[in-house]
């Protein structure tokens, strides 16, 4: 029994603060993305930036192959294994171009999807999932029991400690592949993955599709960012207080998304237009003048992509593969 059971046990406060944590799982992600971390936060970690340092230097390929094998790993290991990659991870994006304010928005990333994902999960986990995890029911706490009528939303009738937990065990699965992915993504320019991908034996439409997806990406964050100014500039939110600032900018986000989308269409058409004007598919293969190769720096990163197979080999051997639903702790 937790001290705080006579909240729970009182409809009232039962009410209030359910709908209160329910709100809380929903709005905290989005006011750290929104009012934190922000459209600017997202173009500095979408957007390729010329640099020097070891990440820029290193084959296309060997990004791609380690952030698939952080992936593997982190979803077939056990979670603090997850949580220990995502740890060792982040210091890289210090030493990228704008290293420390890229560092601290992928931080705030990470934060928001454990959070986001802990929440998404936590509530919903049905107690045959938790037994396989946590066998002894006898121990489990409860934390917080919902209203009856919250089970139309899928809520389990109690939220338990244990449930918590095992949230937050599948939140690493997810920050892991985040990490890893984006600095392929920001340290590669979109050529560079056109040739590994023509390299690799990639069909041409699915490369061509993955190009336009890659480039796509800031692309809506920047015409977003720039259509949510122009609202505010307009006058939206002008002479409100300062607390309902998040709120306004989470409006203007939404009547932002028709105007990017009618862009995004009409850049379509003219993307459609240069690539045939190009003769892309023409021929069944692209010439080049590039020949990416592989570094001293290349073999380093194999030699760490080698170890990670090995550590994931080993975890499941002495018991410390997990898949989901998790098997023990």
């Amino acid at each position: 029994m937790v001290p705080w059971s006579f909240l729970y046990e009182d409809p009232l406060t039962q009410n209030i603060i359910s709908w209160f944590l329910f709100f809380y799982g929903v709005a905290l992600p989005i006011v750290i993305i929104i009012g934190v971390i922000g459209l600017k936060g997202f173009i500095e970690i979408t957007r390729f930036e010329k640099g020097d340092t070891f990440l820029y230097k290193l084959n296309p390929v060997t990004k791609l192959v380690f952030g698939v094998i952080v992936m593997v790993v982190a979803s077939t290991t056990i979670w603090w294994i997850g949580a220990i990659l995502t740890l060792a991870i982040l210091p890289l994006y210090l030493t990228l171009n704008n290293g420390v304010k890229k560092f601290l928005y992928v931080v705030l990333l990470v934060f928001s999807t454990i959070v986001g994902t802990a929440w998404a999960a936590a509530p919903y986990t049905p107690p045959s999932v938790l037994q396989l995890v946590f066998p002894d029911t006898s121990a489990y706490q409860t934390v917080w029991v919902w209203p009856s009528y919250f089970s139309f939303m899928g809520y389990e009738p109690t939220l338990t400690l244990q449930a918590l937990i095992y949230g937050l065990q599948i939140s690493f699965r997810v920050t892991a592949t985040l990490v890893s992915a984006l600095l392929l993504i920001l340290t590669t320019t979109t050529s560079d993955i056109f040739r590994m991908f023509t390299k690799m034996k990639i069909p041409l439409p699915l490369t061509f599709s993955i190009m336009v997806g890659v480039r796509t990406v800031p692309k809506i964050f920047e015409i977003l960012d720039t259509s949510v100014k122009m609202q505010l500039l307009r006058g939206l939110s002008y002479n409100k207080p300062r607390v309902f600032r998040v709120g306004y900018y989470f409006y203007a986000g939404l009547m932002a998304i028709v105007p990017a989308i009618v862009y995004l269409f009409r850049g379509a058409k003219t993307l459609a237009i240069s690539a045939d004007t190009r003769g892309f598919r023409a021929y069944p293969s692209r010439t080049s003048l590039v020949n990416l190769g592989f570094s001293r720096l290349d073999y380093i990163m194999f030699g760490i992509v080698l170890a990670l197979i090995i550590l994931d080999v080993l975890a499941n051997m002495y018991g410390f593969g997990r898949t989901i639903p998790y098997e023990g702790l």
